[in-house]
């Protein structure tokens, strides 16, 4: 294998990792508005709005007031994350959780093709019915599908065990906004569940808001 060769360097820009994160924090924190967040969420947004490159996405999180402490206290106590893509999966720093939590996606469990036919529905809404056992005290993650958000809060209106907290961030243009903004009248206080919860209103999200969310809410240190 030929060793490496190093290009002319041509251009000036910051090579330093490290600085390269404190400099992208600060710019964030220096354009964006927080001010409308629970305090204590400030961290997760900025690293919401470093994954996403817009700090007007600060303007459209919507944070209830214990998703923080819980989702926390949740990771501490050693229990799993669940999510609806391998994306969001992928994206979380394994080193940063707190107990080594399981990260854990169904995506492609073998029942759920048949499940998605049998319902009419997505596979990522199917794959959701699977998460019922593990859901207890969970870390839900929904960072694609509108339809995962949808069926899980069906589940949770149903009786279904409630989970510790709930980033529900779908991305796209079919059912996001309506799928988010059901998150937030009916996880919201009483007399809706009062589900600690986090989402982004509107059409923006994804798998790279998921994961900079739970890396954030996974350990505070940025």
């Amino acid at each position: 294998m030929m060793k490496p060769i190093r290009p002319p360097r041509r251009f000036d820009y910051v090579t330093d990792g490290a600085a390269i994160y404190a400099d992208s924090f600060a710019t964030i924190r220096a354009e964006s508005d927080f001010s409308h967040l629970p305090a204590d969420a400030e961290k997760v947004a900025v690293r919401m709005v470093h994954a996403a490159g817009q700090v007007d996405l600060a303007a459209d999180l919507v944070v209830h007031d214990r998703l923080v402490p819980a989702a926390r206290a949740a990771l501490e106590a050693g229990a799993p994350i669940i999510t609806d893509a391998h994306m969001v999966a992928s994206g979380v720093t394994r080193a940063r959780l707190p107990k080594g939590n399981e990260v854990l996606c169904l995506l492609r469990d073998p029942r759920v093709p048949d499940l998605a036919r049998e319902w009419g529905t997505t596979r990522s809404a199917a794959a959701v019915s699977l998460w019922a056992d593990r859901l207890a005290g969970a870390v839900v993650a929904i960072g694609n599908a509108p339809t995962a958000l949808f069926h899980l809060l069906e589940m949770l209106l149903d009786g279904a065990p409630r989970p510790a907290a709930v980033i529900g961030v779908p991305v796209g243009f079919i059912g996001a906004a309506e799928s988010k903004q059901a998150l937030v009248e009916h996880a919201g206080p009483a007399p809706g569940l009062d589900l600690p919860f986090l989402t982004v209103r509107g059409r923006r999200g994804g798998s790279a808001l998921a994961s900079a969310a739970l890396n954030a809410l996974a350990r505070e240190a940025e």
